[in-house]
């Protein structure tokens, strides 16, 4: 039975549902989450006062997402309603003290625990707004968030314990109820003019539909690991050993409408990946501009990649990746058109752990990643308007994604064939006697071109399916 259905029933619900604003932002982006108001400058002359005068700021998120396979293959839908709140107190003698924490609720969604009978493969998008390591769980789904002490000098920041992150490589990701969070030390640097330094040390991820921390290592393996570089089923999940992840981040825009980005991750006894970015902006005129992008990436292994045994380690031994990128476009102050490309070599899969962040590439397009392929062309076109009071921005865009084929498992770690996907999304906030709240409404539909031996497992929650989203927000 086709759950779209529902349909009626969810647009009757959206009526007394309330959330928290869409987390899909850009990933050089400070995180918006909570939507904190800017503190006073407050240094308060007792602990007391800090917390006194602190910011109490709070979201509540009502989300409706449905998808629809091929025609004989399963289709899903989730309703999920959650809220939260973060405290922050106040300066004192530079330190703030910050704490957040969230629940969800599933107020009517498809049985996550049935396997699709044709492939006996489960649910892919809708189990993500819950708790995907236990799909049958509906009512506790609590979960704190941060726990963190902050100390602030000048521009700058040092911030220690469970915080929020927006990284090339380490981000919120494209949006469910909750974003990945880290836990550990991270400097914001900001005293040098058109500069921005982050060095950061992580010892601990909270992944994206998850409800707890794990250490680096134990982290990997929670989503689907796929199969290892010979064809035989990945192994690492519980079987890797990091100490933690260590970056360097350096964002510059001395140059007029030129901004460099360099970022550095090195996951300990697992793998580094090094990242350089260079965006310009050419002035037209008065009211339009020239956009011209190039990134590239290059990962290589360290030691045995999480793994003595190479059938349990998550970057094989000797393997490196690079990849490429660009982009071209023209945008003016309601208008912005841009074609962009990018090139994953034949040496290598691109890998980056999935719990940790969504693709970096000028090509992203939410609800499919690139992550886990080899000897990639991927092509994307977008096109967005956002209206001059920046209360309504809508877009489409188009992507052709040239991977390998299904059975070429060196450099296709998922078996998922090549295919084109249209994306429409479409968000407004609202003012007035509604104003905190926003929508989302994002519609993906993937159309299959590749090779798939007439086997529905490459169909599957892959290619030939569409997903649905509604998302209703309110912050305070």
């Amino acid at each position: 039975m086709k759950k779209f259905a529902t349909i009626i029933y969810i647009l009757t619900s959206l009526l007394f549902a309330i959330n928290i604003r869409a987390q899909h932002q850009e990933i050089s982006d400070k995180p918006t989450v909570w939507k904190e108001k800017n503190n006073e400058k407050i240094d308060s002359t007792s602990i007391l006062n800090a917390f006194k005068n602190g910011n109490f700021t709070g979201h509540f998120r009502y989300f409706f997402m449905g998808t629809n396979n091929e025609s004989g293959l399963s289709d899903y839908y989730a309703d999920a309603l959650g809220g939260g709140v973060k405290f922050e107190t106040a300066k004192f003698h530079n330190f703030q003290f910050g704490v957040s924490g969230y629940y969800i609720f599933n107020i009517g969604s498809s049985d996550f625990t049935q396997k699709d009978p044709i492939t006996n493969s489960s649910n892919r998008y809708e189990v993500a707004l819950f708790d995907i390591q236990n799909p049958s769980n509906k009512d506790n789904l609590s979960r704190l968030e941060e726990l963190y002490l902050k100390y602030n000098y000048k521009n700058s920041n040092i911030t220690l314990g469970k915080q929020l992150l927006n990284t090339s490589f380490i981000n919120l990701q494209d949006g469910r109820m909750r974003p990945t969070e880290v836990n550990g030390i991270w400097v914001d640097f900001n005293e040098i003019k058109k500069t921005k330094i982050n060095l950061g040390y992580l010892y601990g991820i909270s992944p994206r539909s998850t409800l707890k921390y794990f250490k680096v290592g134990k982290s990997i393996g929670i989503y689907p690991t796929g199969v290892n570089s010979d064809g035989t089923k990945s192994d690492y999940a519980g079987n890797l050993d990091s100490n933690g992840i260590y970056i360097v981040g350096v964002q510059n825009a001395s140059i007029k409408n030129l901004k460099m980005l360099f970022w550095n991750q090195f996951a300990e006894n697992l793998f580094n990946s090094a990242l350089f970015q260079m965006d310009y902006k050419y002035d037209l005129n008065s009211n339009s501009k020239l956009l011209f992008g190039f990134q590239t990436i290059y990962q290589n292994v360290l030691n045995f990649g999480g793994n003595e045994d190479q059938r349990k380690t998550y970057f094989q031994k000797n393997c490196n990746s690079q990849t490429f990128g660009g982009r071209l476009g023209w945008q003016n102050k309601m208008l912005e058109l841009t074609l962009n490309y990018n090139r994953i070599t034949a040496k290598g899969r691109y890998l980056m752990p999935r719990e940790w962040g969504r693709d970096p590439f000028y090509t992203f397009m939410p609800r499919e990643r690139n992550e886990g392929f080899g000897d990639v062309n991927a092509v994307m076109t977008k096109i967005q308007y956002t209206n001059p009071k920046k209360i309504f921005k809508s877009h489409l865009a188009v992507g052709y994604f040239d991977l390998p084929d299904v059975k070429n498992v060196a450099l296709n770690k998922y078996g998922l064939p090549s295919y084109v996907q249209t994306n429409v999304d479409v968000r407004y906030e609202f003012q007035g006697l509604l104003k905190g709240f926003d929508a989302q409404l994002l519609y993906v539909h993937k159309f299959n071109v590749g090779e798939t031996y007439v086997n529905k497992n490459y169909i599957f929650n892959k290619t030939n399916m569409s997903n649905i989203n509604f998302i209703l927000n309110f912050n305070f």
